[in-house]
């Protein structure tokens, strides 16, 4: 796609949905600017040996998603991005002080999302300081990369390169995931999908290699997050039991603040069960915790378990898909009924 072309699509959708709609654009039009084809980058001398051995990854894992996955063979991940910062831009995510359900935006194409993502930090959080003052709980953090869904040819950005290969091809499986399946509007599924995407494609992967060390170490800290999203999930609802009381609003902020305390301390016991890992501290640095903060766990998690049942009937990848496919042609209440925990 032409840089012009571009520019046309993306004010187009400034029309319907005002200035943060423009910010967006004017942020992926950057991101346009920027990029340059990979092998023009690993066919210049001045690349760095750090930035060219990424690339480099990113190829082959490019090949093995198309060839051993069944993932798009799209534009997306055959460009370099540098834009000299470590994210690309910043999510703000807010929920009622007494709700743990995230507030919601729509908008053209994505449908409506638990999120907003904006590509200075400065205009993130002054949304997220506007919702604050307004009475929300909100969480605000950089993203160092996202998915425009093959609508647009997404780049590797220079903060992808200094991740550990697992995680650098894991992103890359999760985000040509979204590619091959996306129902608007359906946060969770959509990620809980690509998610199952992404761990069975590193375990493939690994193998392929014979990496065994190295898959060993992903089935160790799959468990681990396993166990953390857990304590994270029943501090949610409990939270969600909380608020759905009758207890004076000061009751219920007193109530909600032990809950919090009780993770910190809940998590403290399975960091010693860990034999002192400390992978999830940041999770608890830097800031005190609210609703916000546990938003992402039913994004990115209620739906996981049933579709890796899912994966494991179909036996697939392929007929995983055409399973999934079958999923996102139900209503969202059907589906998570089928897939998704309560």
């Amino acid at each position: 796609m032409s840089l012009a072309r571009a520019l046309a699509s993306l004010l187009l959708c400034t029309t319907l949905s005002g200035c943060y709609v423009m910010q967006a654009a004017n942020g992926q039009l950057e991101v346009l600017r920027r990029s340059r084809p990979i092998e023009q980058v690993l066919a210049d001398p001045q690349t760095p040996a750090a930035t060219r051995r990424g690339l480099e990854l990113t190829v082959a894992a490019r090949s093995f998603a198309e060839t051993e996955l069944g993932l798009p063979d799209s534009r997306s991940y055959r460009k370099y991005a540098d834009l000299g910062r470590p994210f690309v831009v910043w999510n703000v995510v807010a929920t009622p002080e007494f709700s743990v359900e995230p507030r919601r935006w729509c908008f053209p194409i994505a449908g409506c999302v638990a999120y907003r993502g904006y590509f200075r930090e400065s205009a993130a959080r002054s949304h997220a300081l506007k919702l604050a003052m307004r009475g929300d709980d909100v969480s605000l953090g950089g993203v160092p990369t996202y998915s425009t869904l093959g609508h647009l040819p997404d780049p590797v950005f220079n903060a992808m390169l200094g991740w550990r290969d697992v995680r650098l091809v894991g992103t890359i499986f999760h985000e040509l995931a979204h590619e091959r399946l996306y129902v608007a509007g359906d946060s969770e599924f959509n990620e809980a999908f690509a998610s199952v995407v992404e761990e069975a494609g590193l375990r493939r992967w690994l193998q392929a290699l014979g990496r065994e060390d190295e898959r060993l170490k992903l089935e160790v800290g799959t468990s681990r997050e396993t166990e953390f999203t857990q304590l994270l999930r029943e501090t949610r609802r409990r939270l969600k039991h909380l608020y759905e009381t009758d207890l004076p609003d000061a009751d219920k902020r007193a109530e909600k603040q032990r809950e919090f305390g009780r993770l910190q301390f809940e998590y403290e016991r399975l960091r010693t069960a860990w034999g002192g890992y400390r992978g999830y501290d940041v999770f608890f640095e830097r800031r005190p915790l609210n609703n916000a903060h546990l938003a992402s766990v039913a994004t990115y998690h209620d739906c996981v378990p049933g579709l890796q049942r899912e994966l494991e009937q179909a036996g697939s990848m392929q007929k995983f898909y055409e399973r999934a496919e079958e999923l996102a042609k139900l209503s969202s209440r059907e589906r998570r009924r089928a897939v998704c925990r309560a």
